[in-house]
C-alpha cells in the first residue's frame, strides 16, 4: 500500500529514467561482469553494455513509436509526440558520455592502470565515483526538468 501511494506521485519520465532503466540494465550489468571475468581482454563486456543499451532504446522507443504511427495512420489520425525535455536529456547524456569516454581513455593510457577495467584499488574507486556522479547528476537534472523546477 505504501509503495503504491509513493510511486503514484512519480511522473512517467522519472519512473522511466529510474525504475524502468534499472530494471532493464541490471541484468545486462551482471552479464557484463561475467563476460569481463571470463574474457582475457574484457572487450565483450564493454560491447555488451553499449549494445544492450542501444537495443533497449531503439526497440523500446522506436518500435512503440512506429506501431503507434502506423495505427494512427490506418485510423485516419496523426501520431503526435511532444518534444518535452528530450533536447535537455540528450544534451546531458552527451555531456555524461564525454566525461565517461574521457575517463575510459585516461584509464587506458595511464601507465599505472593500462586498461578500462581493473587496476589498482584507488583508481577503481575513483572511476566508480566519477561514473556514479555522472549518473546521479543525470537523474537529478532530468527529475528537476520533468517536474518543471528548472
Amino acid at each position: 500500500m505504501f509503495c503504491s501511494k509513493f510511486f503514484d506521485d512519480f511522473s512517467d519520465t522519472v519512473t522511466a529514467i529510474t525504475l524502468v532503466a534499472m530494471g532493464t540494465s541490471l541484468p545486462d550489468t551482471f552479464a557484463s561482469k561475467t563476460a569481463a571475468i571470463q574474457d582475457k581482454t574484457a572487450d565483450s563486456s564493454i560491447g555488451n553494455v553499449t549494445g544492450s543499451n542501444a537495443v533497449n532504446v531503439f526497440l523500446g522507443i522506436g518500435l512503440a513509436w512506429a506501431i503507434a504511427a502506423v495505427y494512427h495512420s490506418l485510423n485516419g489520425g496523426h501520431f503526435i509526440v511532444e518534444a518535452g525535455s528530450l533536447a535537455s536529456s540528450v544534451t546531458m547524456f552527451i555531456l555524461g558520455s564525454v566525461v565517461t569516454i574521457g575517463l575510459l581513455q585516461w584509464r587506458r593510457y595511464n601507465p599505472n592502470i593500462a586498461g578500462e577495467l581493473g587496476g589498482p584499488r584507488g583508481n577503481k574507486l575513483f572511476s566508480f565515483l566519477i561514473f556514479l556522479s555522472v549518473w546521479l547528476v543525470y537523474i537529478v537534472y532530468s527529475t528537476l526538468v520533468a517536474y518543471c523546477l528548472i
